[in-house]
């Protein structure tokens, strides 16, 4: 899986009502629009099941995430509603990838180990098992357009692989007293680093552009994500 979360931040003011994400989810608060992007609106209520999403699929506690965190969250809906105006999914994820995914998450929590502990961790996030099959199954989809349109035009040759080994793995491996490997062992997983780099790389160049050609606003008029 891309990098995509760590790469997609943004810099929102965030309410008080909205970093409680047990609040709407009860129906305590007004559900309100939080960003439109070219014309599509983001609800308060889907920034907070993105959170709560975000914190279960990375073992975090909802009390943790910091105000950077949470904005960043709202920064990724509006990179993947970018993304979906370009390469809308017209199969479903595989049901086998998303029942492997779920089973990331629940190692990351002791308590998943059992149905009832699993169900009972679901619940303090305020979420559905059909809720994160759901958000995986989109995820997995999403991703896999992306790779589909820029993985062909990656080519990673042997010179790259060779300058990699020499100017970061080897002096990486005497720093920490690691015994050195010969290039052909790890060639491989070199040219497989770089491709991902690079990937990784097109993405950010990619979402630029398409943030650069939209109209985009949120609550904060001086976000991170500018109003085009």
């Amino acid at each position: 899986m891309l990098a995509m979360r760590s790469r997609l931040q943004i810099t929102l003011m965030v309410f008080a009502s909205l970093l409680l994400p047990s609040a709407s989810r009860a129906g305590t608060v007004v559900d309100r629009v939080v960003a439109s992007i070219n014309g599509h609106v983001i609800l308060q209520s889907d920034w907070e099941e993105e959170v709560a999403f975000e914190a279960l699929a990375n073992g975090r506690v909802m009390d943790t995430l910091t105000t950077a965190e949470r904005a960043a969250a709202l920064d990724r809906l509006i990179d993947q509603e970018l993304l979906r105006e370009q390469v809308r999914p017209s199969q479903p994820a595989p049901s086998d990838q998303v029942t492997a995914r779920v089973a990331e998450i629940r190692k990351l929590q002791p308590e998943c180990s059992t149905e009832d502990g699993w169900h009972a961790v679901l619940k303090r996030y305020g979420m559905t098992q059909s809720e994160v099959e759901r958000r995986l199954g989109d995820e997995i989809q999403l991703m896999r357009l992306v790779e589909d349109r820029l993985r062909p035009s990656i080519q990673i040759d042997q010179q790259a692989v060779e300058t990699y080994y020499q100017d970061k793995l080897l002096p990486e491996l005497k720093k920490v007293g690691d015994k050195t490997k010969p290039l052909s062992e790890v060639y491989g997983r070199i040219k497989i680093l770089l491709a991902e780099q690079k990937m990784n790389q097109l993405l950010t160049g990619w979402l630029a552009n398409l943030r650069s050609g939209s109209h985009i606003q949120t609550s904060d008029p001086n976000a991170g994500a500018s109003n085009h």
